[in-house]
């Protein structure tokens, strides 16, 4: 999904990344079905947690764009809401 910081990804394109995030975890499950080595099911799973963390990354950061006022400023509830998703979200991915 290629996008700048000014052109967020389409609803569109963010249901792409999710369904192939999908088809990767399917790929997982037949892997360990196959008896595949760890490190190699653990990359795979590695790439579907990066691209679920893409994921979730972009709808925080739409939800901190939907804050911003007509002036330029941000609604402050929104805006430490919006703040404390992230943190959580970063604390879950590590």
């Amino acid at each position: 999904m290629a996008t700048t910081a000014s052109t967020p990804p389409t609803r569109e394109q963010i249901m792409v990344r999710l369904r192939r995030a999908e088809g990767q975890l399917r790929g997982v499950q037949r892997m360990l079905d196959k008896n595949a080595a760890c490190e190699d099911v653990l990359v795979q799973l590695a790439a579907v947690t990066a691209a679920l963390d893409q994921v979730g990354l972009h709808l925080i950061g739409e939800r901190l764009r939907q804050c911003q006022q007509a002036d330029g400023t941000m609604c402050s509830e929104e805006l430490e809401q919006g703040l404390s998703t992230l943190l959580r979200h970063t604390r879950l991915s590590r």
